[in-house]
């Protein structure tokens, strides 16, 4: 026999056994699965919005209906920190059989509240530098999921803000300690790379809208200034101060989601976010039908893309070089 025909075989093979079990499983186990989930964000945050929406129909292509035979419990955090750690507590008190979390502080206070609920994550830095996990392909415990870029993006994003504003001579990394337990990570290797580029990095922890006010108007006092926002951003604080702030000093400004240069920002290098949210649904139906997390490796995100704000560099006063707006995969008139 053929090598291409034995496979054939034995892939058809086990593509039955697996439609096989499936009926079995349907037949033998009808019973209401619950699903918990925890989301840093606000519920009218349009991202997560949308994430909402490609799980759930995820989810329903994978045979599961909310209503018929899944329940859903969402909890919104709305960025604000001790609200999270309620609703982990309330999510983990539930005792579902699967909870999703949609940040690396999510994770967490859900990992401090249970050691037994498989939990999926989506988002958030390098899971094995914060600690959510040890083993990236076989992740002992109760987590695994789909997080954002791994740390090495980080130089990826100076490179980008510096051809896109090449009088940037001070770049401000901005990021909320409370929320963004992989920013000492991305800092250490910004700074090791801004030399390159001949620029001075000033780290900006901000907590709150006072705190952004202070310090991006300190910055700009400076000539040639730009800001680099850190995920996970506070999204409220992005959006409504940090953004209009860039504006209002003509600072270019790099993000690490799509979305936020949808609402005005400049630039963004950012993986698919939507594209994880359908990796999370096949995790949950996995696990709703007996996998062990052991058996889910974390997945990191391969595609990136790079979408400027035209609007936004006109409005600045900003010229970004042809042959950039070449490269960007989406350019928002």
């Amino acid at each position: 026999m053929r090598r291409r025909e034995f496979v054939g075989l034995v892939g058809g093979a086990a593509v039955s056994a697996i439609l096989r079990s499936r009926a079995a499983w349907s037949q033998d186990d009808r019973r209401m699965r619950q699903l918990g989930w925890l989301i840093a964000r606000a519920e009218t945050d349009p991202l997560e919005q949308a994430g909402r929406t490609v799980l759930r129909e995820g989810l329903a292509k994978l045979g599961w209906i909310e209503g018929r035979n899944l329940r859903i419990e969402v909890r919104f955090a709305a960025d604000n920190l001790n609200r999270l750690h309620t609703h982990a507590a309330e999510l983990v008190n539930l005792v579902p059989d699967v909870i999703v979390s949609s940040s690396a502080v999510a994770t967490k206070s859900l990992q401090q509240r249970t050691k037994d609920v498989p939990i999926v994550f989506v988002g958030g830095g390098d899971p094995a530098a914060v600690g959510l996990v040890q083993n990236i392909v076989r992740p002992e415990g109760n987590t695994t999921g789909f997080p954002g870029p791994e740390p090495s993006i980080a130089s990826k994003w100076l490179e980008l803000l510096k051809e896109a504003a090449p009088r940037v001579r001070r770049v401000a990394i901005v990021f909320n300690p409370d929320l963004a337990p992989t920013a000492p990570i991305y800092v250490s290797l910004i700074e090791a790379a801004a030399p390159g580029f001949g620029v001075q990095i000033v780290e900006m922890p901000v907590r709150n809208a006072i705190d952004i006010v202070r310090a991006i108007d300190a910055l700009a006092a400076a000539p040639d200034s730009g800001l680099l926002v850190l995920p996970p951003p506070d999204a409220t604080a992005t959006r409504e101060t940090i953004i209009p702030l860039a504006a209002q000093h003509r600072l270019p400004a790099i993000y690490s989601s799509r979305a936020d240069v949808a609402a005005g920002g400049l630039l963004a290098y950012a993986a698919d976010q939507l594209d994880r949210y359908r990796g999370a649904a096949s995790y949950v139906d996995r696990i709703l039908r007996g996998a062990k997390v052991s058996e889910l490796p974390v997945q990191f995100p391969t595609k990136f893309e790079l979408v400027v704000n035209v609007k936004t560099a006109k409005a600045t006063g900003l010229t970004i070089p042809e042959a950039f707006l070449l490269r960007a995969d989406e350019l928002i008139e």
